[in-house]
């Protein structure tokens, strides 16, 4: 091979190799895992230091900041720049998120949309219920807005110290629940919250988001025009009254999300080989723009710009706004005040009561054709864990109350987070003493998944490892030459050896622009098939990777003790390419792109190919199917 096919190779694997370890879905839900440290830090920091020192911590925040250009110019204080600015950060990853699972998440499938969007305004309508009978007929209902949200980033993050080994789809659930909740706490915040609406600006902003959706339409992908528009939009929308968070969220709905397609990937590595072939500074531009297209803008966005709101922006928010100086004559008179009870309660009985009975209410008028995801203890917890309502709470907060009682309302949103996460605890905990059955049921459901595989296994043409009626089958399409299908090679066979009950198919996808042996390799397997040898051939191929060349291969059957001569010619005249095609084709319709990459039981599985992950996954999936089985 080329130094240049050696070096495309590499990059092309390594690059496989991540995207299967780091699939959208769960790096935000791990850097939302890990911000939520840090939130908490930074909350239990910004209270400290409310009470150590307030006036400097009022001091601090209230410093005005102003940015001019001529004779215009904005200005706020330091707390106002926080709220509107570097918020605005925080809800175009909300947005980008929500697309990505419309685009490519459980949404995809759009009647499963119904039902999170419903949890999510159930989640909203009976906590605004409850806090607006707790106020009502005092000046303090205007707050109803600080009493409905849900925080995704610390919800998430509380979930995985409060209830460990939960579902993934309950985290995806939830997810989408919030998403929903988001969505709708912008919209309330742009109609409800904001004042002295001037229709000029409100119009031009309008008109860049509609340039913005021309421009995406015809393809535009550079940054820059898309970020000088987005400030163009955020300055018209200040200027017009209504906060301008909410471009941030318009922005991130109109960021498409796809997979990476094998063509496009394909065009990537050989503009990357051009470029090592000849490295000048335009074919680096070319190579770079072919790499960046690969990816969809709304991953490459949300790689760039979510840990930043994670691990800095929201930490930074929760500092100038969570600090509360808390003394015996507020906490005396938080307990007996309308806005403090009402947020509390709100959120503590207002969300799992809303989440749950609106998803049960959508599951009976329906009669079962639509039905939640995970099982009804998880959905319960999931509720619980929701009552988290930090960051837009605060920030609905800071726009509708003043003086104490915006200091009643940060108590009522600090207390609630409290409370539903030992809430949380205690009913994931009492769900764990079930008997086994029941404790799966609760937890798991009985919904079916969504199903990845586009083509169904078929036990007279696929080639099968494993018993036919096993509940669980792992699907994997694979490349012999590729080195980290070479890795995941053993942990299959430790795979099957501890599982007797797994069946394991194999399916081909020969990288050939980055692995030029790998195609002929595919067809040897299956022209060793043709003598009834596939799986020997098969092990031998991975024994041997760096032997895939033709007189390798006819040593290799030789080796096997295969019709040297009968095997030679089915390879000369490549009477296995119309097979490995027709993986190929299964491949294109089910999304994939990389090897390797597992399907288990028809859902993509996403995560690391060691033994421990793939292990959990081959007992979850085993644990639904012993539902379905018992049902």
């Amino acid at each position: 091979m080329s130094e240049a096919g050696e070096a495309a190779e590499r990059f092309s694997g390594r690059t496989a190799w991540a995207l299967q370890l780091k699939t959208p879905l769960s790096e935000f839900l791990r850097t939302e895992t890990g911000g939520a440290a840090l939130l908490l830090t930074a909350t239990v920091a910004a209270l400290l230091w409310a009470n150590v020192d307030s006036s400097s911590y009022e001091s601090v925040w209230g410093t005005r900041l102003s940015i001019r250009l001529g004779g215009s110019g904005l200005s706020q204080d330091l707390r106002e720049w926080v709220n509107t600015g570097l918020m605005t950060f925080f809800f175009f990853v909300v947005g980008l998120e929500a697309r990505r699972e419309f685009d490519m998440g459980e949404l995809r499938d759009r009647r499963r949309l119904v039902l999170p969007l419903m949890a999510g305004v159930g989640g909203m309508i009976v906590p605004i219920a409850i806090f607006l009978a707790i106020n009502v007929g005092g000046p303090s209902t205007r707050g109803w807005g600080a009493a409905m949200s849900t925080d995704t980033a610390f919800a998430l993050g509380m979930l995985t110290l409060a209830a460990k080994n939960v579902p993934s789809r309950m985290r995806a659930y939830l997810l989408t629940v919030t998403v929903v909740d988001d969505l709708v706490a912008l919209a309330v915040i742009a109609v409800f919250y904001s004042s002295h609406v001037r229709m000029m600006p409100l119009l031009v902003t309008l008109a860049v988001l509609v340039v913005v959706l021309i421009l995406r339409v015809r393809g535009e992908r550079h940054g820059i025009v898309y970020a000088a528009l987005g400030i163009v939009a955020w300055v018209a929308m200040f200027e017009s009254g209504i906060e301008p968070v909410v471009v941030g969220l318009v922005l991130g709905l109109l960021t498409y999300a796809s997979p990476a397609a094998r063509d496009d990937l394909q065009r990537a590595s050989e503009m990357f080989r051009l470029f090592r072939e000849q490295p000048t500074a335009e074919l680096a531009r070319t190579a770079s723009d072919g790499l960046a297209s690969a990816i969809s803008p709304n991953e490459r966005l949300q790689l760039l710009y979510h840990p930043w709101t994670s691990y800095v922006i929201v930490p930074i928010f929760a500092l100038a706004n969570a600090g509360v100086a808390i003394s015996g004559g507020l906490l005396s008179h938080a307990l007996t005040s309308p806005i403090t009870l009402g947020i509390l309660i709100a959120y503590i009985a207002g969300k799992p009561v809303g989440i749950t009975g609106f998803s049960w209410l959508i599951t009976r008028l329906t009669r079962g054709r639509i039905q939640v995801p995970v099982g009804w203890a998880a959905v319960v917890g999931g509720g619980a864990i929701a009552g988290i309502g930090f960051t837009v709470s605060l920030l609905i907060a800071t726009l509708a109350f003043h003086g104490t009682q915006l200091e009643e309302a940060k108590l009522g949103i600090l207390g609630s987070a409290l409370v539903a996460s030992v809430l949380t605890w205690a009913i994931f905990r009492v769900t764990r003493m079930l008997p086994k059955r029941l404790k799966l049921r609760a937890l798991l459901g009985t919904a079916d998944p969504i199903v990845d595989l586009a083509a169904p296994v078929d036990p007279d043409r696929d080639h099968i490892r494993g018993p036919s009626d096993a509940p669980v089958t792992v699907v994997e399409y694979g490349d012999y030459e590729c080195p980290y299908c070479g890795q995941a090679e053993p942990v299959v066979r430790e795979l099957l050896a501890d599982f007797g009950d797994v069946r394991y198919v194999w399916r081909h996808l020969p990288l050939h622009d980055v692995h030029p042996e790998a195609q002929l390799a595919a067809e040897a397997s299956e022209a060793a098939a043709v003598q009834g040898m596939f799986w020997d051939m098969h092990d031998r191929l991975f024994a041997n990777q760096d032997r895939l060349r033709a007189r390798d291969l006819l040593g290799h059957a030789e080796a096997l003790g295969l019709d040297v001569d009968r095997f030679g010619v089915d390879l000369r005249r490549h009477l296995g390419a119309a097979r490995v095609a027709e993986d190929l084709d299964s491949a294109d319709l089910s999304g994939v792109s990389g090897t390797p990459t597992f399907f288990i039981n028809g859902k993509r599985h996403y995560g690391a190919y060691d033994i421990e992950t793939l292990s959990a996954a081959i007992r979850a999936a085993r644990a639904r199917a012993y539902l379905g089985s018992v049902s």
